[in-house]
């Protein structure tokens, strides 16, 4: 199935987000990469990130989210009925990184696992929790929670300025649930192109090329990209998918008011946007401040946009990922602004939010054929 309208009963009903303390800047990140701050700025518009401190991982990042979103619901954890987390920088290979955020927020009654289609993986969770809700039987519990978080800090080669420039730490989630008639998620498209899945990847760690001395002495742990490929294909394909969700939905794009993207890199989004048919002032970008932060970009743009207040009740939002797969996710939302969804409300939480942010001093170095749904 590759686009659907109709479907759903379902909405978000509260947005969280979490970004680690420690800001990185771009002159520390260009030391390493030999490059300068200025390049980072021309190529990428990112001028700093976040960076998770060492005693954080995946999971913590996703639970503070998660505990935001749930605020904002309005909802306890124990209302929960599916918890999915998107990540392609789990814990570790098992158990699924949801289990532990189910048990650390007390979601005893919850389903809960992973979904991986790395920077596309919250589309895909979030059309998956929608549809399962939707699917629920009557006196299931009503609500789901849908993570992405992701520490690329730990899966960069802090020498390789093609990639290395370009990431930072961070988790968003939202909390879907019933919403008026006439609102909440109308439409989505999911796409996977697997031959292209060489484009973005991670060779070693897996069951093909497990994690040897060999393989940490050829970088083959680190995060990998084909740059200019991926820039081609998101060019060619992204504008497709969009334009097919708005065609199933009878959606002109001069109907949508927000556009929320995969924050990937300011210079790619600037070139995306004249092809999509969306005014740049409609589109909401975090990435000069966040920088890319793999599954957590969207929600993380989506709730910083919620919060200061941009969604007016009845808007029309598009969210929009692509990643590796090469995967592409699109969703159509119509917002339902709820008495508890409040116009104006505190920014994105950190952790040891009683202290400043300040900036981090050293970077850890780290250890065929299209399928349409």
């Amino acid at each position: 199935m590759t686009a659907q309208q109709g479907a759903f009963t379902t909405g978000i009903r509260g947005t969280g987000s979490f970004l680690p303390v420690d800001k990185v800047s771009n002159g520390l990140v260009a030391d390493r990469a030999g490059v300068t701050a200025e390049w980072i700025v021309r190529k990428t518009g990112i001028r700093e990130r976040r960076y998770a401190s060492d005693h954080e991982a995946t999971s913590d990042l996703a639970v503070a989210a998660a505990r935001a979103a749930l605020a904002d619901a309005d909802i306890t954890a124990g209302q929960l009925g599916w918890i999915v987390v998107a990540t392609s920088t789990p814990d570790s290979p098992q158990p699924a990184t949801a289990s532990l955020v189910q048990h650390r927020i007390g979601a005893v009654d919850a389903a809960a696992f992973d979904i991986n289609a790395v920077c596309s993986g919250f589309v895909f969770a979030l059309v998956t929790v929608a549809r399962l809700l939707a699917a629920d039987p009557a006196g299931a519990p009503r609500f789901g929670l849908v993570v992405g978080a992701d520490v690329y800090s730990r899966i960069i080669d802090p020498s390789d300025r093609r990639t290395a420039v370009l990431f930072g730490d961070g988790a968003g989630a939202v909390v879907l649930g019933p919403v008026r008639a006439g609102h909440g998620i109308i439409g989505s498209h999911l796409t996977t192109f697997g031959r292209h899945h060489d484009m973005i990847k991670v060779p070693a760690g897996g069951s093909r090329l497990p994690a040897s001395e060999k393989t940490l002495a050829s970088g083959d742990h680190f995060f990998q990209m084909q740059g200019r490929a991926v820039r081609e294909f998101v060019t060619d394909e992204l504008p497709a998918a969009i334009d097919r969700l708005l065609l199933t939905c009878g959606t002109d794009p001069a109907a949508v008011d927000h556009f929320v993207p995969h924050q990937a890199n300011g210079a790619m989004l600037a070139d995306v946007l004249p092809h999509l048919g969306l005014p740049r002032a409609r589109a909401h970008l975090t990435v000069a401040e966040h920088a890319n932060t793999g599954a957590a970009s969207v929600p993380l743009a989506l709730d910083t946009a919620r919060r200061a207040g941009s969604f007016g009740d009845g808007e029309t939002l598009l969210l929009a990922a692509f990643g590796g797969g090469m995967s592409i996710g699109t969703a159509l939302i119509r917002w339902d602004a709820l008495p508890h969804l409040r116009s104006q409300c505190p920014a994105p939480v950190s952790q040891s939010a009683n202290r400043p942010s300040s900036p981090r001093t050293s970077i850890p170095s780290a250890a065929t054929g299209e399928r349409r749904w």
